[in-house]
């Protein structure tokens, strides 16, 4: 099979591929960061990159997706677009690859409780007289500080480094003690330093915070978009991936622990420190991205009853998994609940202390897969709505992530006005903005109960007026108009579409649909809920009001919304710092109940009404 040059602008990168590689595939080998958020099914039409030598003639289905003066600019579908020949290929603006990843969280009150201690011993020297093996004597220094002789144990690799560390160290060293087994044994006095991480490992983004586990303080923060994400945006598109494409999971696990290890390097970059005196890493993450960082088949989660291979606490070597910390160091893998609620929302439930509040609250995730959560002391159910990929941007008309470029927040004023995050021109419109601009029309009569984008006649509110021009035809339908494509960073118009309205009520009616059967299941009313949490990304930077207007959160409960930030990040961090925290986010994760909205009884009827508009 011939092989063909394809070189990527800008940067200049040359890669050499076979003939009928997509070029999708061309720059996932070449560790070019893209978003391909349908997962590179060739369905959501904004993998645009534009060919300026070797252009062929566009695919039926690009001539679907793409605009006339598109294709005859050399716009293609990376996912689709096929190497034939010699190509030159420019990506577009960097900026809009630039994310906004969310960091700051909450903070709680705790008890530190480190899983590692270092222990500084003199170890007697052998003599003629006294012949004890060298663990031995070294075991007789740890009996001298308190351990128990039956239960000290050593893995063969301490063993193994033991008489060189002792002789050259003039038996003066120090033990690093996991529990009652020496994990590690370094050179002289060592115990002033002992670091760890913990990591949120999101579908999207990758967090990490380096702790000193001594104080409990935070030394740096971390974060990069999930290198997954070029295999596709959502947990659906990663579990076909890991099924259907060959090394398919290796892939994908490679990927995150390769992420995992430069994140490492970056945080103790920034504060002159070592990864070797790191010796714990903590994860918290959903479930399919649990499986997929220990390498463990997640095709289980994808098929009905959607049971997880593994729930419980996990701790590992570190060098399983080939992450680069200390010889000593490990894994401390927080617990799932279930196959669509996993250790990121044992996470957040562990940071909220859900499990010790008198009072009931709603605990709300919302992203592509929302996880749900109502309780107290006295019980907590959850469960997983599948809301689709609206939220994040994806299958929108003019969708993208939070990123650099993205319409954030629209403001119906005077005229209409928006945010951008970044500032400067748009290039699209995140699901923030998609909330502030559907509630908007809710409020303004423009779109009906059905979410139907009304003709100016047929509305009655006077105010609707001001916003006339905004009302346009696209595609046979109405639509809403933003940012026409003379203001705009690409020379596209960025518009909501009937089409983009109806994704957002499949979205929300999911999510709504998934908090009326928790009130159910619990047997309360939206008023007895003293507070919402919103936790994560999506959580933080939406309007509150936008939400209850177009019925995401029961209309009520708005004045009782709190933004609690990367609960889930906060969560990781307790479990590193404190072993109790860490076994009590095992018990928190067997004391939930799960439901499954699918198996609810009338599932069906308040999906289907929970996606329609309440108008005033």
């Amino acid at each position: 099979m011939n092989e063909h040059n394809v070189v990527f602008q800008p940067g200049n990168v040359v890669v050499a591929v076979q003939e009928g590689s997509t070029l999708k595939e061309t720059m996932n080998d070449a560790g070019l960061a893209f978003d391909f958020l349908c997962g590179g099914r060739g369905t959501c039409g904004k993998c645009r990159v534009r060919i300026t030598r070797g252009l062929t003639s566009p695919l039926t289905k690009e001539e679907e997706m793409l605009e006339a003066n598109e294709l005859n600019e050399g716009f293609r579908l990376a996912c689709l677009t096929t190497v034939q020949h010699d190509l030159i290929v420019e990506l577009p603006n960097q900026k809009s690859l630039q994310h906004n990843i969310l960091i700051a969280s909450e903070e709680r009150v705790f008890q530190l409780e480190p899983h590692f201690h270092k222990v500084f011993l003199e170890v007697d020297k052998p003599s003629r007289e006294a012949q004890s093996s060298d663990w031995l004597r070294l075991k007789e220094s740890l009996i001298q500080k308190g351990y128990q002789d039956r239960a000290l144990g050593a893995s063969i690799s301490v063993l193994r480094q033991m008489p060189d560390v002792l002789r050259g160290a003039n038996h003066q060293i120090t033990a690093v003690m996991y529990e009652s087994n020496v994990a590690g044994i370094e050179l002289r006095d060592s115990t002033q330093t002992m670091l760890g991480m913990a990591f949120d490992i999101g579908t999207t983004t990758i967090v990490g915070y380096l702790l000193d586990l001594y104080s409990g303080e935070e030394l740096s923060v971390v974060s990069t978009l999930n290198p997954q994400t070029s295999y596709g945006a959502d947990v659906i598109s990663r579990l076909t991936f890991a099924g259907h494409e060959e090394n398919g999971l290796t892939k994908l696990q490679d990927a995150v622990i390769e992420a995992i290890n430069q994140l490492i390097s970056q945080a103790v970059e920034k504060v002159s420190l070592t990864k070797s005196q790191i010796y714990g890493i903590s994860i918290a993450g959903n479930t399919c991205m649990h499986h997929i960082l220990l390498g463990i088949n997640p095709q289980s989660i994808a098929v009905s009853p959607y049971v997880p291979a593994l729930s419980e606490t996990l701790v590992l070597d570190a060098s399983e998994l080939q992450i680069n910390i200390n010889p000593a160091g490990k894994v401390f893998m927080l617990p799932n609940i279930a196959g669509f609620v996993g250790a990121d929302t044992v996470a957040v439930l562990l940071s909220t202390e859900l499990d010790r509040s008198e009072d009931i609250k709603l605990v709300i995730d919302i992203g592509t897969n929302g996880e749900i959560a109502l309780g107290s002391r006295e019980k907590i159910v959850a469960c997983s709505a599948a809301a689709g990929p609206a939220f994040e941007g994806a299958q929108i008309s003019s969708g993208m992530r939070g990123a650099v470029g993205a319409i954030d927040h629209v403001y119906y004023r005077d005229t209409l006005e928006y945010s951008v995050i970044g500032g400067g021109e748009p290039l699209g419109i995140c699901g923030s903005a998609l909330l502030d601009t559907v509630a908007g029309l809710v409020e303004l009569g423009i779109i009906n109960k059905r979410g139907k984008i009304l003709d100016l006649e047929q509305v009655t509110n006077p105010a609707a007026q001001r916003f006339k021009e905004n009302l346009i035809q696209f595609e046979g339908q109405g639509a809403f108009l933003l940012a026409d494509s003379s203001i705009t960073g690409h020379g596209r118009a960025i518009m909501i579409t009937q089409s983009d309205i109806r994704e957002l009520q499949m979205a929300k009616g999911a999510m709504a649909a998934g908090v009326r059967i928790l009130l159910e299941t619990y047997g309360i009313q939206a008023q007895d809920i003293k507070e919402v949490l919103l936790a994560g990304a999506f959580g933080n930077y939406l309007t509150p009001h936008s939400a209850c207007v177009i019925g995401l959160i029961p209309f009520e409960l708005e004045n009782r919304i709190k933004m609690i930030g990367n609960a889930a990040g906060t969560g990781s961090k307790l479990a590193l710092l404190s072993s109790s925290e860490f076994r009590r986010a095992e018990a928190i994760a067997q004391g939930v109940k799960f439901v499954e909205l699918g198996s609810y009884p009338k599932f069906n009827k308040i999906f289907g009404e929970c996606t329609y508009f309440t108008i005033n």
